[in-house]
């Protein structure tokens, strides 16, 4: 049975630049569902009766008919009834198929698609690891359309591949990608040097004497689809950058775990979102960016370019850190059939297998202590698991008795330069890389302590901010309460100043209106609240709070209209009791003046032949006056990426204890690179906003 598809109306049935797809092998629209082609007959009651193919991503209509979740998602976008029987249905109420009936279609037998080159078969969970992995086929037609895109590659090695940007103000290889990206219904793999004149960029560095073995950087785009069983959920992931900050691009800051961004496993800090459900956003604002990507919808297809780090050239070595590999194996006891192990699986998009995403605090893995996250599951109770799904192992570890015996792969004794010098230590810990979340090794060091940024280090406000301090005086009751709720506190991750997260109608706050959600409160009755943490500053409100006279001491921050989203959509999704949970936009924390920020000194260390690893944006310009420096893009496999605490977004304030406030690109770039083998950066990180 040939997996076809009739040719939707109006449209081509391939991509604009008619890619084949890296997941079936074949040619369709981006949007659509995936092509097979099966071996056998597939019964009736697998198939969907829209597409009359056997179903994908099956979702089950209250009714009690299935469908694709694409087929069934684009139906109802113009009808409002069960395609069977007719009878009145809302997307919102199907739910996803039983797990026995996933597993059936997983296990469907498919051919591959490259007969010429490649005659095997396999179920269909595991086609995408056969053409990314052992295709002969899929490798030749690959080599095939990277000589096609690059037909310098022929030539020398040497001689790199040069993609032009767009010719834009500030030049900006991710603008010069876009293009590409949008028509291509594949991951393309690019080569990319920055060379652009105003780009701020110590980790691309090219030279000859200080990169040997360094060709150029490679980035790759991909379509990545992220389903939700509740349209309103929130994607789980902070966001920086757009067009109105030095960033330009909208960059992924942070991947909440447990979010369902973080349960596919494929998108990660550093990725830059190029387009939202086939809307460009490559350059919108800050807040149009929050208003697309906290849209309602089942799926959602995001178009992201991932950094892959640099290229080798042949006959040199790799200068990534050494990892090595130990089987262990592991057995755990549960008390009764159905007791939970407290482990999240997952599926990644570049490797085979099944991987330990989390471990949930409580559970018997977790107190057992010998599973770690990133742990590459090879077998459970003796069935190799190797090219297994996560529903596989569940359905194992479900019907496990007692004992349930683990093999896993872990990635270990990474060799890292020595640091001495700054007293670090390294160890292994997992974490994912912006290839979509393979398992990586970060170079752990005790925290840096956080100090006020000193008076040097001051800097006017960016263009179009202001921050206006306000005095208010209420009088009260002794019981009336203020009526307020905060955040932050210099306890918090991010060392937030405190800052109020709603205005109660039960408080005086509200009756007299001056207080607003997102002030800053720099005292209250005279008690400085600017170092406190978040329980001393409950403390302080409350006690003073039974005062007949309360003087609070407040900093509005305006923001640029641009710069926030729509008005009916709220800085932070709200719903119940969000208000415990709102956090700024990114962009408002950069009109905070910087007597106010708490900074971090991070110490890198390379050796010569190694770039720092990431990338500036910023910086004084006669036209926009003095702006902040950025970190833009932090290179997989590098000094910046292995020490694991610098972030897309952090601002650099100083360059080993000398102030970048005013500097120009022209003269922070030499200050950089003249630092051969360590660099101190002081840097002030903000949290990104959550969408």
């Amino acid at each position: 049975m040939l997996g076809t598809m009739a040719e939707p109306a109006g449209e081509e049935a391939v991509s604009k630049t008619g890619e084949l797809c890296h997941v079936c092998g074949q040619s369709h629209l981006s949007p659509d569902n995936h092509l097979y082609n099966f071996q056998d007959e597939v019964d009736d009651e697998l198939v969907c009766h829209i597409c009359l193919q056997p179903l994908l991503q099956p979702m089950d209509t209250p009714c009690g008919h299935t469908y694709c979740f694409k087929c069934l998602e684009n139906f109802m976008q113009e009808y409002s009834f069960c395609p069977m029987d007719r009878k009145k249905l809302s997307f919102q109420h199907c739910r996803k198929s039983s797990l026995l009936v996933r597993n059936l279609l997983d296990k469907l037998t498919v051919l591959c698609p490259f007969q010429e080159d490649c005659t095997q078969t396999m179920q269909r969970c595991e086609l995408e690891a056969h053409l990314q992995n052992r295709c002969p086929g899929f490798r030749k037609y690959r080599a095939q359309l990277e000589s096609k895109k690059n037909p310098r590659s022929r030539l020398k090695r040497d001689s790199l591949p040069r993609l032009e940007a767009n010719p834009v103000k500030e030049p900006e290889v991710v603008n010069g990608l876009s293009t590409l990206a949008a028509g291509s219904s594949i991951a393309a793999v690019v080569s990319l040097e920055t060379a652009e004149p105003g780009l701020v960029n110590p980790a691309f560095d090219g030279s000859e004497e200080d990169l040997p073995q360094r060709a150029s950087l490679l980035a790759e785009t991909s379509v990545i689809e992220i389903h939700r069983d509740d349209p309103e959920e929130d994607l789980g992931m902070r966001i920086v950058g757009g067009k109105d900050t030095p960033l330009g691009n909208i960059v992924i800051q942070e991947v909440l775990r447990g979010s369902a961004v973080g349960a596919d496993g494929r998108i990660a800090p550093g990725d830059h979102i190029l387009e939202v459900n086939g809307v460009n956003i490559s350059s919108v604002t800050h807040g149009q960016a929050i208003s697309l990507l906290r849209q309602p919808c089942a799926g959602l297809h995001l178009l992201v370019l991932q950094e892959k780090g640099f290229s080798t050239r042949p006959g040199q070595p790799d200068s990534s850190p050494t990892i090595n590999q130990e089987v262990i194996h592991v057995t755990l006891v549960k008390r009764d059939q159905s007791e939970p192990l407290g482990i999240k699986l997952i599926r990644k998009s570049d490797e085979p297998g099944i991987f330990i995403l989390d471990l949930l605090d409580g559970g018997l893995a977790s107190k057992n202590g010998r599973l770690r996250r990133n742990d590459k599951v090879l077998s459970i109770n003796g069935q190799d698991l190797r090219q297994g799904t996560p529903e596989t192992a569940a359905q194992i570890i479900q019907s496990s008795e007692a004992r349930v015996n683990f093999v896993v792969l872990r990635q270990s004794g990474m060799q890292l330069p020595d640091s001495a010098e700054d007293g670090g230590t390294s160890s292994g810990s997992s974490g994912s890389s912006s290839n979509g979340g393979s398992p990586v090794l970060h170079r752990r060091r005790p925290e840096q302590n956080h100090y006020r940024r000193r008076s040097s280090y001051q800097k006017a406000l960016p263009q179009g901010y202001l921050s206006q301090e306000k005095v208010v005086t209420i009088k009260k009751e002794p019981k009336e309460s203020l009526g307020i709720t905060i955040g932050g506190g210099r306890d918090s991750r991010h060392r937030l100043p405190v800052y109020v997260t709603s205005v109660q109608p039960v408080g005086c706050l509200f009756r007299d209106g001056r207080i607003k959600k997102g002030d800053v409160l720099l005292s209250i009755n005279n008690i400085d609240l600017t170092h406190l943490n978040y329980s001393q500053a409950i403390s302080a409100l409350k006690s003073n709070a039974a005062l007949h006279t309360v003087v609070l001491k407040a900093l509005e921050i305006i923001v640029p209209e641009e710069s926030l989203e729509s008005p009916e959509i709220p800085e932070s999704r709200e719903s119940g009791f969000g208000w415990a949970s709102w956090t700024p936009l990114w962009v408002r924390w950069l009109g905070l003046p910087s007597h106010l920020h708490f900074c971090q000194d991070i110490v890198l260390h390379k050796s010569n032949s190694e770039s720092w690893g990431f990338s500036i944006v910023g910086g004084f310009e006669e036209s926009k006056g003095s702006q902040p420096f950025f970190i833009k893009t932090i290179v997989p496999g590098t000094p910046a990426f292995w020490d694991g605490r610098l972030r897309c977004g952090d601002e650099i304030v100083a360059v080993n204890g000398m102030s970048a406030v005013g500097m120009s690109n022209a003269e922070l770039i030499p200050m950089l690179k003249e630092q051969r083998n360590k660099v101190a950066l002081t840097v002030v990180s903000w949290p990104g906003s959550l969408v």
